[in-house]
């Protein structure tokens, strides 16, 4: 479904429209209803995204989506994309926000996230029509969009002058919460996160911290967390080291000192039970 909503219109999201210079009109593809606006969480960060920012925004955002909050990204690549895709795994809604006409798909490799969106019942908006290009200036006034749609805005990795501290900073001037996911302090991408969280942003360490702000109970724990699952001694001591960083299976045989096979087959098990993920040749805890 495809269509345009106006200001003056009662499907208009009514937290958008409390916001300076809010768009006229927003062109929209997929679901529109009055429920998918009502819990948002914009999720913003780095287009050089780490393997830890990935695996902070696919646990973090897979649990918060789950538990019906409405995931609302600017559909780049890095953080954004991930953020997307994490919301969906979750089986949530997702809202992505383009920088350019409706009708155009930026960037466009990602015509298969696009797609996916749109088949879950989320949403494609902009308050550009058509095929308009992408140009320095719709970018910032995208993210105002992002900001102004969400009850708070959770940035996990940004650099010095990234755009993420631009939605933030919308964020803030919408007195809205910030959250942020600290990160190594030597690392390019930590320096937004780290000084969000120097001007008061909260730390976010996992999906409670952010479920608190919108009066949600999460009563989703991971068995490996709470204990809910019977574990073999092997699965018990291959959690708790992983959640110190992710490891490679002979890296665990030598730190436990059992073998490689015997490792490789606990964590097939693991992985099957939904305990750990892996990335490239590492394995980490959900």
């Amino acid at each position: 479904m495809q269509g345009v909503v106006k200001f003056s219109d009662s499907e208009y999201p009514t937290l958008l429209k409390t916001i300076k210079s809010p768009p006229k009109q927003l062109y929209y593809k997929g679901k529109l209803d009055s429920e998918i606006f009502v819990n948002c969480l914009a999720v913003v960060g780095s287009r050089k995204m780490t393997t830890y920012g990935k695996q902070a925004t696919q646990k973090i955002v897979s649990e918060i989506a789950t538990l019906g909050v409405t995931i609302v990204s600017g559909f780049m690549y890095g953080i954004d994309a991930t953020a997307h895709k994490a919301a969906l795994e979750g089986g949530g809604r997702t809202i992505a926000v383009m920088p350019c006409g409706i009708n155009m798909i930026h960037p466009a490799y990602q015509e298969d996230l696009y797609t996916q969106i749109l088949k879950n019942n989320g949403l494609i908006i902009s308050e550009y029509e058509g095929a308009t290009l992408p140009q320095l200036w719709t970018y910032p006034q995208r993210n105002r969009i992002i900001a102004g749609l969400s009850l708070g805005t959770l940035v996990v990795e940004a650099g010095e002058n990234s755009g993420s501290l631009i939605t933030a900073g919308f964020a803030k001037k919408f007195k809205r919460k910030i959250f942020s996911v600290p990160g190594p302090i030597n690392s390019s991408v930590s320096y937004g996160t780290l000084q969000l969280i120097k001007e008061g942003a909260s730390v976010v360490s996992s999906a409670e911290d952010i479920l608190l702000h919108y009066g949600i109970t999460n009563t989703i724990t991971k068995d490996a967390r709470s204990g809910n699952q019977d574990l073999s001694k092997l699965e018990a001591s291959i959690i708790e080291t992983l959640k110190n960083e992710p490891q490679e299976i002979d890296v665990l045989a030598r730190k436990l000192k059992v073998s490689a096979s015997q490792i490789s087959s606990a964590i097939s098990i693991m992985q099957i039970k939904g305990l750990i993920q892996q990335e490239g040749a590492k394995f980490y805890v959900n």
